[in-house]
């Protein structure tokens, strides 16, 4: 017998009452374990039939167990992720494996690699097949999805590979993704540097979020903005004027916001801090603090969510640009409650992020006749006969000028911090270390911003190849 099979079940009569009617019996078969013997199974009902179910119940459910170590074609691809799900969670036990990675591929597994092949069998996953969903992803969902998904798909499959189940790995010769070339790093000028931390400065609700000192600290180290969260006071030296990066802040699905390791050794890092972070720093201390509390506290004193910090931040970095834009938020907001139409019930209506109605409705974001077009048309009304609203909108479209920091995201800090060195002369391993960065490509191809120009070049190229030195040369010549 194959091993997590079993042989033909015998049942009979085990217990009878006084009178000989059976009140019990009992159902035997032999199993083979995963070790390869032969053992007795056994269970009991109080009639044959349900004796042999409780048998069967048992037989199967051991057959499972048996089978964890093992696979074969025809295992279907949900057993197989269920497997690929448990050994990355002991990867993470082990600290090989960032949990909030186990999020991320949860969510693409649940949202369209199980509804899309988790059905199949191991053996039917061929390469025609694994490229027709990927494709299909990518057209639904987007290609960074699509790439998401095809590394699960991969790793499972690899899994497959070694555990004998098929013998070559189906997703190798898939087609490859290509994304749309995305935009070259950017990083702020000075001019923008003191743009925003002015705005934020005056910005009430950005004050109310510590935005404005916590922007300070990010532009102060080029830290990631969980790793600022993540700083206790304990780690920062006011004397010395550095600050101990050790930890960032993650929320869990299951189990909430937490403080972990950083992504990797080169995350633990201790940094210098510029004199002008310091004393921001020692106007905090000043206030009174604990030492094991986060520098960045939020109003019970805990650990503030990244995603909910990044919104705010986002929110500031979208001021109300104008009086002009003020008052065509308020009209919009006006027509869509007449409709009884809740926020997300629009942005649902019209698959837009529920934020940007939120914008557009505070005046915090730059419109223009398409966006609002549509918007209103979901109300129930025609843009070009509503003569008040298009003068409005006339208004709102005028630049501004807080549509100078509305591209700004956290990452730009990182970005203009790695800039700034690489301008100062700084080499690509000091800044990657400055970042936290393990491989040195990854920040000169995302953080470093690209030179306009290299003076020393064009000099070189003048010494070498200026034809007039060449004729003196050759002139000069015997």
């Amino acid at each position: 017998m194959p091993i997590g099979s079993w042989g033909q079940i015998s049942t009979w009569v085990a217990e009878t009452d006084d009178k000989g009617k059976p009140t019990k019996h009992k159902s035997q078969a032999r199993f083979r374990d995963h070790d390869g013997r032969l053992r007795p199974v056994s269970a009991y009902g109080k009639t044959r039939t349900a004796a042999e179910r409780a048998l069967l119940k048992k037989l199967q459910d051991r057959a499972n167990t048996s089978r964890s170590g093992e696979l074969t074609a025809m295992h279907k691809i949900n057993h197989l992720l269920d497997l690929w799900e448990k050994r990355f969670e002991a990867l993470i036990v082990d600290g090989k494996r960032s949990p909030t990675s186990l999020d991320t591929y949860r969510r693409v597994l649940k949202n369209h690699i199980r509804p899309a092949v988790g059905e199949l069998r191991i053996g039917e996953a061929t390469t025609p097949r694994i490229d027709t969903v990927l494709t299909k992803i990518k057209t639904t969902a987007g290609a960074s999805t699509a790439k998401t998904s095809r590394a699960v798909i991969s790793g499972a499959m690899k899994l497959a590979v070694r555990y004998g189940a098929i013998t070559v790995n189906p997703v190798r010769e898939a087609d490859t993704i290509e994304a749309p070339t995305k935009n070259p790093p950017r990083a702020l000028t000075g001019d923008e540097v003191r743009l925003l931390r002015t705005s934020l400065a005056n910005d009430e609700r950005a004050v109310e979020a510590d935005l404005p000192d916590l922007t300070a600290f990010m532009l102060g180290t080029g830290v990631r903005i969980g790793e600022a969260l993540a700083v206790l006071w304990h780690q920062v030296d006011l004397e010395a004027g550095t600050v101990q990066i050790t930890h960032t802040i993650a929320r869990i699905k299951t189990e909430g916001l937490i403080r972990k390791a950083t992504k990797s050794n080169a995350g633990e890092r201790l940094l210098h801090l510029p004199d002008w972070t310091v004393a921001m720093l020692r106007t905090r201390h000043a206030t009174g603090i604990h030492l094991d509390e986060p520098i960045f506290a939020d109003t019970r004193r805990g650990y503030r969510d990244p995603s909910n910090t990044r919104r705010a931040l986002r929110t500031a970095l979208s001021p109300i640009g104008s009086t002009a834009r003020h008052d065509l938020g308020t009209s919009l907001k006006l027509l869509r409650r007449q409709t009884g139409m809740t926020r997300k019930q629009v942005a649902d209506h019209l698959t837009w992020p529920q934020t940007r109605i939120e914008l557009i409705e505070t005046g915090r974001i730059k419109v223009d006749l398409q966006m609002i077009t549509t918007l209103v048309a979901a109300y129930g009304v025609q843009l070009e006969h509503h003569h008040p609203l298009l003068a409005q909108l006339h208004d709102a479209t005028q630049p501004a000028e807080s549509d100078k920091l509305a591209w700004i995201r956290s990452h730009a800090l990182r970005k203009t911090v790695a800039t700034t060195l690489d301008q100062a002369g700084h080499t690509a391993r000091q800044i990657a270390d400055q970042l936290g960065q393990a491989k040195v490509s990854l920040t000169q191809d995302v953080y470093m911003g690209r030179q306009a120009a290299n003076p020393a070049a064009a000099q070189a190229l003048e010494d070498a190849f200026d034809p007039i030195s060449a004729d003196n040369t050759v002139s000069r010549q015997p």
